[in-house]
């Protein structure tokens, strides 16, 4: 079965780091974001992924190219006009009416997609929000939707559409998404994939939900450090260092030096980084990173970069060189 990734956004809540690396290459538990996304579709038994890149591309096809041996297709979206045109620029490598997953990348997710696979109907992941505006929305009956709404203004439903669609027939998404192109039809100034899936449910097409109680967020600092936590409690990976001290859950490769350091709990540290008399807890390290002398907490460190000095919280891109004396 085919899956539909799109991954085209450039991530400006979680700057300095988008400014050279896409979002979803971010690292959180010992792995890109979207690494965490592939692994799940392929215990699922997806064999082959379009994806749809835009800023940096080349640097997604280029990762999981060489990370996962499945068949992808990549589609650039070089405007973003929203996910709805993204859907939409798919539709020539999807063959005729054959279902169709698609998952949000800038996302994890920790759920069962077996079931949702077998599902008799169309089905979308929802979780209940404290506050709709910022999501699609779905009304139930508690069976089946009765009605999707983008980001309304006044809330109708707390049952937000998390960024998980399972469709049956995908020739009726793709008439749907034709007609909402063809007629310039845009919510909120862009092309929107509830709106496609609306018509389709007011067509008749039968859609239900499944929860999605595992969401996590990776849009800006403080989730992606919320959701790094999460995931190292069943994610814990580390070896014995010398002179150190490890409080799990933490990540730690294999290729990481470590010397006079006290690491975790909920630290990831990236590949051959470098920690020398330091305290690391709560923070991600990246890929090649130098922490030397200093005490991080609830901080991000890009790859390549190096920190140097006795702040407590930190927030620096890749390549970056900080000394505080």
């Amino acid at each position: 079965m085919k899956a539909i990734i799109p991954v085209a956004g450039v991530g400006t809540r979680l700057r300095p780091h988008t400014f050279s690396n896409p979002k979803v290459l971010i690292n959180v538990a010992g792995k890109p974001i979207i690494g965490h996304i592939m692994d799940k579709l392929i215990a699922a038994g997806i064999d082959e992924a379009i994806v749809i890149v835009g800023y940096l591309g080349d640097m997604v096809e280029n990762w999981l190219t060489s990370h996962y041996n499945i068949k992808f297709t990549f589609v650039t979206q070089s405007e973003l006009l929203g996910l709805a045109h993204a859907i939409w620029m798919c539709k020539p490598f999807v063959f005729d009416n054959e279902p169709l997953l698609i998952i949000l990348g800038d996302t994890i997710f920790d759920v069962d997609l077996d079931p949702v696979l077998k599902s008799p109907s169309s089905t979308l992941g929802v979780k209940q929000v404290e506050d709709p505006r910022r999501f699609g929305v779905a009304i139930t009956d508690g069976e089946k939707i009765l009605k999707l709404v983008e980001k309304p203004d006044t809330p109708v439903s707390n049952l937000a559409i998390v960024g998980l669609y399972f469709l049956h027939q995908s020739k009726r998404l793709f008439d749907n998404l034709d007609y909402l192109i063809d007629n310039k039809i845009k919510t909120k100034g862009e092309y929107q994939l509830t709106d496609a899936l609306e018509l389709m449910i007011e067509a008749g097409e039968i859609f239900t939900t499944f929860p999605v109680n595992g969401w996590y967020d990776c849009g800006k600092p403080e989730t992606l450090l919320s959701t790094n936590e999460i995931l190292l409690r069943n994610n814990s990976h580390t070896k014995k260092y010398s002179g150190c001290i490890i409080t799990e859950p933490v990540f730690i490769p294999e290729n990481a030096i470590l010397e006079n350091a006290i690491i975790g709990p909920n630290a990831t540290i990236g590949e051959m980084a470098v920690i020398t008399d330091a305290i690391i807890k709560d923070s991600i390290i990246g890929n090649g990173a130098k922490v030397v002398h200093i005490m991080l907490e609830h901080s991000i460190i890009g790859n390549n970069a190096s920190i140097t000095g006795n702040p407590h919280e930190i927030n620096i891109g890749d390549y970056s060189e900080v000394r505080v004396r």
